[in-house]
């Protein structure tokens, strides 16, 4: 295995590798049976399949930029590193505070999600009742191993879990299209169904189905040939995501029939029931059963992901001395960032500990409110990597359209995004109260630490400052 010294393992993971990744951040099984019926009730209905293609576009936009500058910028910092390049010092530690904030959060969301749809499944099926948080810290345990031994392990782990969420997904949608040959419906696609409901909500929705694909380049310092795999991979995963949102939703909405849909959804007493019941009423209960436990995995597989992000970027801050250096080494057999993967077992399991103390619940509290906190996160991290690669290139050649138009067009349209998920933030969290509409402001003070920790690194050594995001560069 080819590893530099006190490095990643380099030269490691290819394309597939990295898509695996990425789309298991995503969590497709969660988002189209979680996230597409809510969707769809918040938002505009049987226009959700044409919102996910308008998401998609606004991703590909974003991604012209961002994949010309992983060419030239390749640390596992991820969007940290892009900030240093593009924005510096300053802007990049108050990137890798939100980055690693929002991730956790979005960390913590799936513990909650995770607990509760294992221990309704043990439930129901074996007739074991444990408290959820029993299952979510089985789950950090298991994740803390995968994550401290070579990455290749944890792709294995992946390929499988994701490869079977499409499966048994494609199943249940050509089963629909088999079913409704004769009066299949591109209503969904039209202007009038797009523009129904609450479009702004359900692009919102959409829009939070795909994070997590944003996570190739912060393995672009594993990767073969990163120049071209990390941009590969990018398109690949989008396209991917993309294509299998759009399909599925859009059979979804053909089940019912656009007219039928939300009449439906509003009968159910949990509208993320709705994908269960089509593949009861079309394929059968076995497929649904399979569904049950694969969406299980389907967390676990997002838990195991995110860990790998937070534990990279950890690597890099303290390779980079934002945090303690200890944290920016590597296992000397797994090149793993293992030192990093401890600490963000430590603290999931410190964090998780504490909302249960709380008596938080693991769904209503923790899924839908630091889930969304964390989504909000990602999309300003998005915003921060758009101006950051227009700063990047401002001053270096450069296609006109992929580095200098498209991304202020991408700038553009996350900023109106941004906004609009502050302003409907108790829609997107899934209650309204003082102290949600003030959970954002937790992003502004994870960016003033950052600011704080740039600040005593400078004073402590102005060479260090000026390198930060470029070390693994050096």
């Amino acid at each position: 295995m080819n590893a530099t010294a006190n490095g990643l393992s380099a030269n490691t993971l290819g394309v597939a590798a990295i898509t695996f990744f990425v789309v298991s951040a995503a969590g497709p099984l969660v988002a189209i049976a979680g996230g597409v019926p809510v969707a769809m009730l918040l938002g505009n209905g049987a226009g959700i399949p044409a919102t996910f293609a308008i998401a998609l576009a606004i991703l590909l936009t974003f991604a012209a930029g961002f994949t010309a500058m992983s060419r030239y910028v390749k640390s596992a910092g991820g969007f940290y590193a892009f900030a240093a390049h593009g924005l510096g010092g300053y802007a990049a530690a108050s990137t890798a505070t939100i980055a690693v904030f929002s991730y956790t959060s979005i960390q913590l969301a799936f513990y909650g999600l995770f607990g509760a749809a294992t221990s309704t499944l043990i439930a129901a099926h074996f007739h074991l009742h444990l408290a959820w948080w029993v299952y979510s810290l089985m789950a950090i345990g298991m994740i803390g191993v995968l994550g401290y031994r070579q990455i290749d392990l944890s792709v294995r782990v992946l390929s499988v879990l994701v490869l079977c969420e499409y499966l048994v997904v494609l199943i249940l949608d050509f089963s629909i299209l088999h079913e409704h040959a004769a009066e299949i419906s591109v209503a969904p696609f039209t202007a009038s169904v797009i523009a129904s409901g609450s479009p702004w909500m359900g692009l919102l929705w959409c829009f939070a189905c795909f994070i997590g694909f944003e996570a190739t380049i912060i393995y672009s310092e594993e990767a073969r040939d990163p120049a071209s795999t990390i941009p590969l991979a990018t398109y690949v995963s989008l396209l991917l995501i993309g294509a299998f949102y759009v399909f599925s939703s859009w059979c979804m909405v053909l089940a019912p029939g656009t007219r039928k849909l939300m009449a439906q959804l509003a009968e159910l007493p949990d509208v993320t029931t709705f994908l269960f019941q089509l593949s009861d009423q079309y394929v059968g209960t076995w497929l649904t059963l399979a569904m049950r436990m694969l969406f299980v995995t389907s967390i676990f597989a997002g838990m195991l992901a995110f860990h790998n992000s937070i534990a990279r970027y950890f690597f890099a801050m303290g390779r980079d001395r934002l945090i303690p250096q200890a944290l920016g080494r590597t296992h000397h057999i797994h090149r793993s960032p293992h030192r990093a993967s401890l600490v963000q077992t430590a603290s999931g399991a410190v964090l998780l500990a504490t909302f249960v103390a709380a008596g938080a619940d693991p769904v209503a509290v923790l899924f839908a409110r630091v889930g969304s906190v964390g989504t909000l996160g990602v999309i300003a991290l998005m915003l921060i990597a758009s101006a950051a690669v227009w700063r990047y290139f401002a001053t270096r050649p450069g296609n006109l359209w992929r580095v200098r138009i498209l991304p202020v067009v991408a700038t553009a349209s996350l900023l109106c995004l941004l906004a609009l998920a502050c302003l409907r933030f108790d829609a997107l969290a899934g209650g309204m109260s003082p102290l949600i509409m003030w959970l954002p402001l937790f992003l502004l003070l994870a960016a003033l630490v950052g600011l704080a920790m740039a600040d005593r690194l400078r004073r402590r050594d102005l060479v260090w400052f000026r390198e930060l995001g470029r070390v693994a560069e050096t």
